[in-house]
């Protein structure tokens, strides 16, 4: 691979300059994998493309890519930003009601320095937000059933949660903190639209003008009622109908006819019918159970489903196929993604 050669030296000299400020090989490695050798690694961690940078962190592969610059300066200084101490101890318990409420994911830990824990939250989660500790003097009176630690979401009313989950169990506050660090309904854009893809789940999108945050509030609101349990089965997004303009075109639509919803199967666009019925109970959820079956994918080849026609009503046989992905690879020679050219056509 031609850009695998040309990264090579970069990669190498990159690691070369990390050495020498982290001279501990526990702390930084720079690995290599070639994938024409090693075919089972590359099916594993589903590189489809090359050459790709991925990041482990105590043996966990982390979900985001490296997708910087490819100089020698870039990489170094974005291993620099990994090993930088995410967490920030207060000695004021006043510091924390004057921390700035936009930050998206706020986690006040409330412990006292023991070393095993410590390192648990360190070398696990705690790059998976914003986190606080706050050592045992002051952090007494929170402290009334023991250590734990408590998520503050963003907002001035927004309640706090509470852990209940044991402290040393890594599976539990791994899990527990993701779920808090992930929206359920996140905003897919020019940036992370390639990282979306790659996590491999079909995408329930809504596309909304940026400002009809009305739209988006409900959406948010029947994808919390009626989806939570597909949660891992697809990606709930909402996208800027007008940056998006692309694969609204592809099902037929333009930024005049948003707020519409649709899934991306990446084979296929299918629309849900109605914005207006997101709110009939158990509609938005069969759309969702349609893909998962199969029907969707019939009934754009041929038809309503038999079940489905009222008697004497004949069964269409549609000629045309549904339309295509918008958000799918493109041939791997082109190493592109349709939305990232979408970018480069803005």
């Amino acid at each position: 691979c031609r850009f695998s050669q040309m990264l090579h030296p970069i990669f190498e000299e990159a690691s070369n300059v990390i050495k020498e400020e982290y001279p501990d090989k526990n702390q930084v490695v720079f690995a290599r994998v070639d994938c024409d050798q090693h075919s089972d690694i590359a099916q594993r961690y589903r590189i489809s493309k090359y050459p790709t940078l991925k990041l482990f962190r105590n043996g966990m592969m982390m979900k985001r890519e490296y997708r910087g610059q490819r100089s020698v300066t870039a990489i170094a200084d974005y291993i620099r930003q990994q090993k930088s101490n995410p967490i920030r101890e207060v000695q004021d318990l006043e510091e924390i009601s004057s921390l700035d409420v936009s930050v998206p994911v706020l986690f006040l830990l409330w412990i006292f320095f023991n070393v095993e824990l410590w390192n648990l939250f360190y070398l696990s989660v705690a790059r998976l937000a914003y986190w606080l500790v706050c050592c045992r003097a002051i952090s007494k009176a929170e402290r009334f059933s023991g250590d734990n630690v408590i998520y503050k979401p963003p907002g001035e009313n927004a309640p706090d949660m509470v852990y209940l989950g044991s402290l040393t169990n890594f599976d539990l506050i791994y899990a527990w903190t993701q779920d808090k660090c992930v929206p359920l309904v996140r905003e897919i854009t020019f940036e992370n639209g390639e990282e979306l893809t790659e996590e491999g789940l079909p995408f329930l999108i809504l596309f909304h003008m940026k400002d009809d945050l009305e739209s988006l509030e409900k959406f948010q609101q029947e994808v919390a009622r009626q989806l939570i349990g597909e949660k891992g089965t697809i990606n709930f997004l909402h996208a800027d109908c007008d940056k998006f303009r692309h694969p609204l075109l592809h099902i037929q639509k333009t930024p005049a006819d948003c707020p519409v919803i649709a899934i991306d199967s990446f084979r296929h666009m299918y629309v849900f019918p109605d914005f207006s019925d997101l709110s009939v109970p158990g509609k938005l959820k069969q759309f969702v159970l349609d893909l998962h079956s199969g029907k969707l994918h019939r009934e754009f080849h041929h038809g309503p489903d038999p079940t489905d026609v009222a008697p004497g009503q004949p069964i269409q046989d549609l000629a045309s196929s549904p339309p295509e992905s918008s958000f799918q690879k493109l041939a791997p020679s082109e190493h592109r993604y349709t939305l990232l050219r979408e970018k480069d056509e803005l």
